[in-house]
């Protein structure tokens, strides 16, 4: 059986397309596609009907064994195929591990004969947390494996939540939350900072007053440096600065001889044409930019006169500063850095109860808000946990469980306990006899009732749940007759709604299916092989007849097959 494109899109979400099952226990190689709606299996006890489930959670996560391979095989391999829908929580679960989602999801698994086995999400490799996360958000296996989903308590809120159908108000509580959350954190976090700052305030005065009377400026090290250096050569310059001045004006010097020669040439300047004329100018700009020369040397002489206080200055300003940011382990351009914090502090601690204040009352109005939201998301919740245990409650003395109560149950936190989800904690309990205290659903309920109850959640709460596949093994044990007909007519209305798979002994669940494979046992030489064979309608007559009568399948027992199968089809489903 193929899963066509038409097929896939008629189911109204996400489901299980295909299981395909190599070397698993009995199974050799077994390929199944899974239509929407309701689908059974039935089959002889023993048949294999479980290796199927098995093999299933392999894909889904489930814990592996060496004994799931199957004798003489050297691995087994499961993969399940899944049509994802654009929202489905799935996706967002790839996102995270950096897997590109596609319109399609398959999850496989490969068990060595030790029991090591190995994971993949769309054939890249994957952990077998990563498959059993997936797993989670696709299927509920009811009857076989660990249980999640309903009998987790942490869900009850949500679903009850969702059943109440007021998001708005849901998320009026989260966001209040969130809000009073940071208004919190923004005081706590200002009383911290007041308080450390009010135990060195001491401190701080004494760091500001001698960072203000240092007065620091950014940059000025470089200067005061640049001087220091200077003025530590200044004797050396002034000598060699005298020097030049004699070179230039002394009585022997540049000055004298340059003015000689102008005046040996100015004599025979007219006997020589204008040959000389260019030679003489050129000597008379000498002779300025000398006279230029001597005079900035002699200027620079008087700058210079008051070098050795002036260094001292230099020297103790540069040092102080050096030790000031010593003893704050920063550099001198830092300090005026450090100055403007330690102002700032102390004014902090100068406005800090006003601060406080303003805080605080916006931290109170957070509370206020997010409170008034949880009060009537409170009231909303009672409301709708009424309206949710009578809609379970009705459901249930069709299911042989008339002596079974259930209730939601809603204890009021702490003030401290508060959180986004609100003020109260939420819990699903049974008490399956009357007088008896009620408890946990998967503690108190025995397994036939546990599926039963599980089955009458379902079809209240199915709307509300984003796993789109329901697997229910033998959730008909130990029932029979018209019991047997609730649950089948239960079944087939949930199918309505989500892909729902179930292993069945009852000829009354049988006939609902809108689909149905049968599980034999095959002998193949000296091997035993289980098979899956999807029936026809004849087949389906004979098979339900099986069921009801036996091994010896008699025309009665055909003709009550036919009744259930035309009692199937006849009643509309709501």
């Amino acid at each position: 059986m193929l899963a066509s494109l038409a097929v896939r899109r008629y189911c109204l979400g996400p489901m299980l397309l295909s299981l395909t099952i190599r070397d698993v226990v009995l199974i050799d190689r077994l390929d199944l596609a899974f239509p929407p709606h309701l689908s059974v299996l039935t089959g002889e006890t023993g048949a294999g009907k479980s290796i199927l489930l098995d093999a299933l959670g392999l894909a889904l996560g489930f814990r592996a064994e060496s004994g799931m391979v199957r004798r003489g095989a050297p691995q087994a391999q499961v993969a399940a195929a899944f049509d994802l829908s654009p929202e489905h929580p799935a996706r967002m679960i790839l996102a995270d591990q950096g897997i590109e989602a596609e319109d399609s999801l398959v999850l496989r698994r490969i068990i060595n004969v030790d029991g090591r086995s190995r994971g993949f999400v769309n054939d890249q490799p994957a952990s077998i947390g990563l498959l059993r996360r997936l797993g989670e958000t696709l299927v509920e296996i009811q009857g076989q494996f660990e249980q999640h989903g309903l009998l987790d308590p942490a869900t009850h809120r949500g679903l009850l939540d969702a059943f109440a159908a007021k998001p708005d108000v849901v998320a009026a509580v989260r966001g209040g939350w969130l809000a009073w959350r940071d208004a919190r954190d923004r005081l706590r976090s200002a009383e911290a900072r007041l308080a450390e700052a009010r135990a060195e305030e001491d401190y701080l005065r004494h760091t500001l007053a001698e960072l203000d009377a240092a007065a620091p400026q950014p940059g000025e090290e470089a200067v005061l440096a640049e001087k220091r250096a200077r003025l530590m050569h200044v004797g050396q310059v002034a000598e060699a600065t005298e020097t030049a001045i004699q070179e230039i004006s002394g009585d022997r010097g540049a000055l004298r001889a340059l003015a000689n020669a102008a005046r040996v040439l100015e004599r025979v300047r007219d006997k020589a044409g204008q040959r000389l004329d260019a030679g003489i100018a050129a000597l008379e700009r000498a002779l300025i930019e000398a006279e230029e020369c001597a005079a900035l040397l002699d200027a620079s002489t008087v700058q210079d006169d008051a070098g050795s206080d002036r260094i001292d200055q230099i020297e103790e300003r540069l040092f102080s500063l050096r030790a000031l940011a010593r003893k704050h382990h920063v550099s001198i351009d830092a300090l005026a850095d450090i100055q403007r914090d330690t102002a700032e502090k102390l004014t902090a601690i100068e406005l800090g109860d006003g601060s406080l204040k303003k805080l605080a009352t916006e931290e109170r109005r957070c509370w206020t808000v997010f409170a008034g939201a949880c009060r009537e998301l409170s009231t909303i919740r009672a409301a709708a946990a009424q309206r949710l245990d009578l809609a379970i409650q009705a459901e249930l003395p069709p299911l042989k469980l008339e002596r079974a109560r259930f209730m939601t149950q809603l204890v009021a936190l702490d003030d401290d306990s508060w959180g986004v989800d609100g003020s109260e904690s939420v819990s699903f309990l049974v008490a399956t006899n009357p007088g008896s205290a009620p408890g946990a659903l998967g503690k108190i309920a025995s397994g036939g009732e546990l599926s039963r109850f599980l089955l009458a959640l379902k079809l209240v709460l199915a709307r509300l749940t984003s796993v789109p596949t329901l697997v229910f093994d033998e959730v008909d044990s130990g029932i029979g007759g018209a019991v047997a007909a609730a649950v089948g007519e239960r079944l087939q209305r949930l199918g309505r709604q989500l892909q729902v798979l179930v292993v069945t002994h009852s000829p009354q669940v049988a006939a609902r299916g809108e689909n149905h494979w049968r599980v034999a046992k095959e002998i193949r030489g000296d091997v035993t092989v289980t098979t899956v064979e999807p029936l026809m309608p004849d087949q389906r007559q004979e098979e339900i007849a099986r069921m009801l009568s036996g091994a010896e399948i008699t025309s009665e027992a055909r003709a009550a097959a036919d009744r259930l199968l035309a009692s199937a089809v006849a009643k509309p489903v709501v």
